[in-house]
């Protein structure tokens, strides 16, 4: 939600209906940049408005300026910590249906949205379908961020071996929702390769995929899996 302060007051303010591109600003601003710079851009997330729905929604757009996928973010984030924290993304976003796999010039990609890298259901469904990287825009809370943010990008990296890349906005110390930071990029045995704290920043870092056939071939977590245990 980087296109606007993170409150529910801004939302729908800022939502952008992405079939209406003169009325998108962030979106093609985000298509000009892949254009212009002969890149792939997976452009965080930002609030989406469809047919008087709003979604919390993430566009990947490839070297030639076109939208190649969205992601709407699958699990929204409810919680209440009495004394801490309390936030319900389902107050004012509706939930995505379907997980988000995109064939790019820098290999294949999932998609998921900050409290999506929760549930290694969907990193495992990606890993699966082939890809090599996971990228999470997340915005997670000093709370859930100081506990966890590190540690599920790690968890979803070495569960699957595979890179994770997640990229979060700076942080505001005047706003009401305090952000964690921490844009990181972990390898296939869950190594963190580059990461930042919460100012803004540029994190820059290469990814070699030979060392996700090492990890598979010297640890072959799929030819040790019980499927007949689980599922009985």
């Amino acid at each position: 939600m980087w296109n606007c302060p993170y409150s529910n007051d801004y939302f729908a303010k800022f939502a952008e209906d992405f079939e209406n591109e003169d009325a998108s600003p962030t979106f093609s601003m985000l298509s000009e940049a892949a254009c212009s710079h002969g890149i792939t851009i997976v452009g965080g997330s930002v609030p989406e408005s469809s047919d008087g729905q709003l979604y919390n929604t993430s566009c990947v757009f490839g070297p030639d300026g076109k939208l190649k996928a969205k992601h709407r973010k699958i699990h929204l984030f409810d919680i209440e910590i009495p004394g801490d924290i309390t936030f319900k993304e389902s107050d004012f976003f509706a939930a995505g249906d379907k997980p988000t796999i995109v064939d790019t010039d820098v290999g294949r990609i999932g998609i998921g949205i900050c409290h999506d890298i929760r549930f290694p259901e969907l990193a495992a469904l990606y890993r699966a379908k082939g890809a090599r990287i996971i990228c999470y825009p997340g915005a997670f809370n000093i709370s859930t961020g100081e506990l966890l943010w590190e540690v599920m990008q790690r968890a979803r990296a070495a569960d699957n071996q595979l890179f994770v890349a997640s990229c979060s906005p700076s942080r505001d110390s005047s706003g009401s929702y305090a952000i964690w930071g921490h844009s990181t990029l972990v390898g296939p045995s869950g190594e963190i390769i580059a990461t930042s704290g919460h100012e803004e920043t540029v994190v820059v870092a290469e990814i070699d995929y030979s060392k996700i056939e090492l990890q598979r071939k010297g640890l072959p977590l799929d030819k040790q899996k019980r499927a007949d245990i689980y599922l009985s």
